[in-house]
């Protein structure tokens, strides 16, 4: 493959590991007979709670409601009786506010055929106003309320919006088997973008190693004869985040501590993307979502459409459980993932994938003074120096590492993956930024 776009500066070269499942579709998880639905499961404020104990929910019921600017609906995901509310953590580590509910009664929309809405006439700020009835956050991790993102301050103009299909963490293949087997609605799921944004130029992103979906991304284009851009991308970490993203396809660079609007940019995920396609055309609320499940210690790896607020563990028993135990089971990517005690933690909007790693596939270098190789430096897409960072922070300079960039950082991983040190360098920022708030606060 020619001419493949790429971010000139950083960046590592992972083994993609996504052999265990690019190759399987997308099946049903089962429907759990208990459901765990954070009120927390988006940047910003919970929403704010709308049922109590004994309350009767159908599927899709609006149980959160957003709370602020920055907030996101949450909606039953399941029909039954609420049985408790209660707090929980979540796979990263978050306290929330949870609604149980327990299974019972009739499906309203699972199994029946569904009524398409014709979106073609329906003005922009309605289409906007479903998106956030809907509760559609970002589905790449970061579940930043999609409203807001597409909430456009008066004197800016959209000039690209790009469709993010690069799904560049190991092992993860919920996006690729998104783009084969939902290629049509996901190209529908823009075009309704395209509407809401009216952007100049729309572009679909993929990196190399997923050749089949670029061609099924193409193909369909050419047959819709639509005016959308497929661009391939060469394999190399951390293509997938946004403002990488923009200079492998754009050639034009977000602001230090800026957002990609200012570069007249907005980018969503494929699984995002997607979402608004249900929500637009069949009414549907974010109740469920593609979740990969693999690693070496799963015994049959697969990719599940899962109902928010399944436990982890019930996704591993799905896949014939741990054939070995697990050295590791993370949450997310394992680049940018959380490791997990408790596998009673519930799937949310944001849990992309559920990784369990043996022994051998699990590397925890001895921690060693810094040999000042330069390397976490070289590998940085954001151009910072994470060892001094780290040493600022380590030290409780935080006003320094302020100055050296800290709120750029993007916990991408880059720089700990290549440390012969071991220093948790990423740790470190993420222990600066918490200083930093606090501080501000």
């Amino acid at each position: 493959m020619k001419n493949l776009k790429t971010f000139p500066r950083g960046g590592v070269h992972p083994h993609d590991n996504k052999g265990f499942t690019n190759a399987v579709p997308i099946r049903n998880a089962p429907i759990p007979p208990l459901c765990t639905i954070p009120l927390q499961q988006h940047l910003g404020a919970p929403a704010k709670l709308l049922v109590k104990p004994d309350d009767k929910v159908k599927e899709g019921t609006l149980i959160g409601e957003a709370s602020s600017f920055i907030s996101a609906h949450v909606h039953s995901s399941i029909p039954g009786t609420v049985k408790e509310v209660r707090t929980v953590y979540l796979a990263n580590g978050i306290k929330s506010e949870a609604v149980v509910i327990e299974l019972e009664g009739e499906f309203n929309r699972s199994g029946k055929p569904l009524k398409a809405v014709d979106w073609h006439e329906i003005p922009r700020e309605k289409l906007l106003e479903k998106v956030k009835e809907m509760g559609i956050v970002g589905m790449g991790g970061a579940t930043f309320p999609t409203h807001v993102k597409y909430t456009i301050q008066k004197g800016k103009k959209v000039e690209f919006f790009v469709v993010n299909g690069v799904e560049c963490e190991p092992y993860l293949t919920a996006d690729h088997r998104l783009m084969l087997e939902k290629t049509s609605e996901i190209l529908e799921g823009a075009g309704i973008i395209k509407e809401i944004l009216n952007p100049d130029k729309v572009f679909i992103g993929i990196e190399e190693n997923k050749p089949d979906a670029i061609a099924v991304m193409e193909e369909k284009i050419r047959e819709k004869n639509l005016d959308f851009e497929v661009v391939p991308l060469k394999l190399k970490y951390p293509q997938g985040d946004e403002k990488q993203l923009l200079k492998s396809i754009t050639g034009r660079e977000v602001p230090s501590g800026g957002l990609p609007i200012e570069i007249g940019a907005v980018v969503s995920n494929v699984g995002t993307v997607f979402a608004i396609y249900e929500a637009v055309v069949y009414n549907k609320p974010l109740i469920e979502r593609v979740v990969t499940v693999t690693g070496g210690a799963v015994a049959q790896p697969a990719n599940l459409k899962v109902r928010i607020g399944t436990k982890i563990e019930d996704l591993i028993e799905e896949c014939g459980g741990l054939k070995i135990p697990p050295k590791k089971i993370i949450a997310g990517g394992p680049m940018m993932g959380f490791a997990q005690v408790n596998l009673d933690s519930p799937v949310t909007k944001g849990v992309s994938g559920i990784i369990a790693l043996p022994a051998e596939a699990v590397q925890i270098p001895k921690e060693t003074p810094c040999i000042r190789c330069g390397r976490c430096i070289e590998a940085c897409p954001m151009g910072l120096s994470p060892t001094r960072l780290y040493k600022w922070i380590d030290h409780q300079y935080i006003d320094e590492a302020l100055k050296e960039g800290l709120m750029d950082c993007k916990e991408c991983g880059s720089c700990g993956f290549v440390c012969p040190a071991g220093i948790p360098l990423v740790q470190g920022m993420k222990l600066g930024k918490l200083l930093a708030r606090k501080k501000r606060a």
